[in-house]
């Protein structure tokens, strides 16, 4: 069984609301986007993009590994070490991928809840606790990061090749690596901005025009 949070509903159309007053309404709506606040940027949303990440680094560094190992298969040895590592690589780069691809596409059902339940009201006090500026800070400054070292990797490995010594393969895993930190770093780095973005519009702009006045 899956340990993963379900996604909450959508608010309900206004003409089906059965919220008994204002109150019981901004008590959900700050409970569910408590929630979903902790799905989008929460810390173990970046222990998660993290270990997916690790997962496609390492996939791609036995790839990588193997692409050396045959540049200089000068013995039958060498030749099916390569092709366990490819293996190893493939089992480990495609999962890593393919799990990157459907964290993004949670993200994005996240986000449309957060704009959704966001714009039901204002409340000021309750969310004052859904800013999480500690947390966004460290989601830009780890994206930072890997998003300014893996071009570096991506170039030190070309540029510091040596013809003769260093392969083609070695040259291909160091550019990986540096790939897969600075789509990392982006990914992180737009979930960060996207949800200042979000406290800036939503929770700290207007309250929609439809609200409920207050009793």
């Amino acid at each position: 069984m899956s340990s993963r949070p379900t996604l909450p509903p959508p608010p309900p159309p206004v003409e089906i609301r059965s919220w008994r007053d204002r109150e019981a309404m901004l008590a959900d709506r700050a409970f569910i986007l408590g929630a979903l606040v902790r799905m989008h940027v929460g810390p173990a949303r970046l222990g998660v993009l993290m270990m997916w990440a690790g997962l496609t680094a390492f996939g791609w560094l036995l790839v990588g590994t193997a692409l050396a190992m045959f540049e200089q298969a000068e013995e039958v040895t060498n030749g099916l070490a390569g092709v366990v590592s490819l293996f190893l690589g493939v089992a480990a780069l495609v999962p890593g991928i393919a799990f990157v691809c459907l964290y993004l596409a949670r993200d994005r059902k996240v986000r449309a809840l957060l704009l959704a339940w966001g714009a039901l009201d204002r409340d000021p006090e309750r969310d004052r606790a859904l800013r999480l500026p500690g947390v966004s800070l460290v989601w830009l400054l780890l994206s930072f990061v890997l998003a300014a070292g893996g071009p570096a990797l991506c170039v030190i490995g070309p540029a510091s090749a040596r013809p003769g010594d260093d392969t083609y393969g070695v040259v291909a895993l160091i550019m990986g690596l540096g790939m897969v930190a600075w789509i990392t770093g982006l990914i992180g780095a737009v979930k960060a901005l996207t949800h200042r973005r979000w406290v800036l519009r939503v929770l700290a702009g207007p309250a929609p025009l439809d609200a409920p006045a207050p009793r």
